[in-house]
């Protein structure tokens, strides 16, 4: 098996298994999630658990159907206990002695997933999780990468059709989308997306990212910046130019005003970057 690398362009051809902790997700971030999934590569195995005799799972039904995604029955047999979470963990240990996955998508926002995702990157396969921001920290750093949901939706926004006044026979066509998989929308009127949890550029950051490009750099002091974003995302699983507002790494680093930025790809191919020299006056 081998560990899957990830840039800033997010390219990758592996093969994943995605599984669905469908008690602890709601069927609003898949669209987004696959999106977000397809960066990495391709989900050959897509499961989404729980009891489905349960009528808080009656809003998946669409969702499945859609993206074809498989619901695994798990019925809950003592109150209190969450026997997902085992029904879940047995299935990830099967799939990878497989040997076919290149890495695993695990959705949920349960510290139960901490132990699982730490086993199956010890077996050189690569780890992306996906929760809401209240995930504990144990989860989050045993993954390889972790994206918050509200980054997932607010990367497939789609803008409203625009109708032309004056024709009121004519009808715009546009594509239907299941209402389970998306965030609603009022008929009468269209409704702001709900802006994801942004961080501040604070100084924790600047110092990440700047060890990151001093630990990474040639002789010149110029370094890829794919090669930085991968460094920043060993020791911290959960960072990601979103949680900031920025599409892309690229320019977040280039809005804390700390790095020259070379775009020209004249040495190499990719973005490059380098630490602005200190004036003299603050070196004294």
């Amino acid at each position: 098996m081998r560990k899957m690398v990830h840039d800033e362009a997010g390219d990758q051809a592996g093969t994943l298994a995605l599984i669905i902790d469908g008690d602890n997700a709601t069927p609003k971030i898949v669209t987004g999630l696959l999106a977000e999934i397809a960066n990495y590569g391709t989900a050959s195995v897509k499961r989404v658990y729980g009891d489905w005799t349960k009528p808080n799972l009656n809003g998946w039904k669409e969702c499945l159907l859609e993206h074809s995604i498989q619901p695994v029955q798990q019925f809950a047999y003592t109150t209190g206990k969450n026997a997902t979470d085992g029904a879940m963990i047995i299935d990830a240990m099967d799939l990878l002695y497989t040997g076919r996955f290149d890495g695993f998508c695990i959705v949920s926002s349960d510290s139960d997933f901490a132990r699982l995702a730490a086993r199956i990157r010890e077996q050189g396969v690569t780890v992306y999780g996906f929760g809401e921001r209240k995930t504990p920290r144990p989860f989050i750093t045993a993954c390889d990468k972790f994206v918050y949901f509200d980054v997932l939706n607010a990367s497939v926004e789609e803008p409203a059709p625009i109708v032309a006044t004056g024709d009121p026979v004519r009808k715009v066509a546009t594509k239907k989308t299941p209402v389970q998989c998306v965030a609603p929308i009022a008929p009468a009127a269209p409704v702001a997306p709900v802006a994801p949890v942004k961080s501040k550029i604070d100084k924790t950051l600047i110092d990440m990212l700047t060890k990151a490009v001093i630990a990474t750099a040639d002789e010149d002091g110029w370094v890829n910046l794919g090669a930085v974003g991968s460094h920043v995302a060993k020791q911290s699983p959960e960072f990601d130019s979103r949680n900031y507002g920025f599409a892309r790494l690229s320019e977040l680093v280039e809005a804390t005003g700390k790095f020259e930025i070379d775009r020209s790809g004249k040495t190499q191919k990719g973005v490059l970057i380098h630490l602005k020299p200190v004036p003299a006056a603050i070196k004294k």
